[in-house]
């Protein structure tokens, strides 16, 4: 119509498109400017996040939004989360291995390993985390300048003291988890030991699964000026991990919700009863006989 002067049912004729379609003028939805900030402010606040996790922020939000509409809206923003490839690994011949020996019910199988960061005045922080691998629940997240077999110890005594005992604990072969005084510890709580086969951290996946969003939502994320701000962040990101995130492997509960809905205190599963395994006291002795 510009370029030769004709008029709009000429043009249409010519291209063969139906002058509706031409004068067709999109209604966009009454609902759409506020999903759209909303999105805007979850994807600033957790930039690590795909579009079904935000639709699945937005449904608990009480936003009645298809996913489809959700990506649409994603595509045309043009948010995106930067993908990562990574190498294929072999299955582990492990009989500990977490392909092999699965958690099936809360409490079942912990699995604990260390991930280290620094601080703004290049200081090695070593984080310790313990994670359900069946509810997925983090139970420590805790950064610390040094941690030697005294300090698991006691962070165990408190965590079965609140979270009931496991049946299995799963690691690496580390020299932090094959320690003797931590053996012997936890074979007096009753607790047995899964270490994976030696150079196959994929066996222990959920750790390695769990350390992998640790390190891109928060540690790569955050400069940490010193160990007490470490601390601070590592408790709220906790927090909103167990309470807030939406975990699309337990059909997008957070891990607090999912643990909610299992039996208090499944089959193997027990409260740490007072005098079944050693105390501080006596963890102390274990270490300085050299166990």
């Amino acid at each position: 119509m510009s370029t030769f002067a004709v008029s709009e049912r000429r043009a249409c004729r010519l291209a063969g498109q139906s002058r509706s379609t031409q004068r067709y003028q999109p209604e966009i939805p009454a609902d759409e400017p506020v999903i759209l900030q909303r999105m805007q402010a979850l994807v600033r606040k957790h930039p690590r996040y795909g579009y079904r996790r935000i639709w699945a922020l937005l449904r608990r939000e009480g936003f009645r939004v298809s996913r489809k509409r959700v990506y649409r809206l994603w595509k045309r923003e043009g948010y995106r989360v930067p993908q990562m490839q990574h190498k294929r690994h072999r299955l582990g011949t492990s009989e500990n291995g977490c392909a092999r020996f699965r958690p099936e019910h809360a409490n079942h199988i912990w699995a604990w390993d260390f991930i280290f960061d620094r601080d703004e005045r290049a200081r090695s922080l070593k984080w310790l985390t313990v994670i359900d691998e069946f509810t997925r629940e983090c139970h420590t997240l805790r950064p610390e300048l040094h941690l030697t077999a005294l300090d698991v110890i006691d962070e165990l005594i408190r965590l079965m003291n609140e979270k009931g005992v496991p049946a299995y604990i799963r690691s690496d072969n580390g020299p932090e988890f094959i320690a003797k005084a931590i053996q012997n510890w936890l074979s007096r709580a009753g607790v047995g030991t899964l270490y994976v086969e030696p150079g196959a951290p994929w066996e222990n996946g959920y750790a390695e699964s769990f350390q992998s969003r640790l390190r891109d939502e928060l540690l790569d994320a955050e400069s940490f000026a010193n160990l007490r701000e470490a601390q601070a962040l590592a408790r709220i990101w906790k927090r909103d991990y167990n309470e807030e995130r939406p975990h699309s492997s337990l059909g997008y509960l957070t891990p607090a919700e999912f643990a909610a809905g299992q039996p208090d205190l499944p089959l193997g599963a027990t409260p740490l009863a007072p005098g079944q395994a050693p105390q501080a006291h006596e963890n102390r002795t274990l270490i300085a006989a050299g166990a």
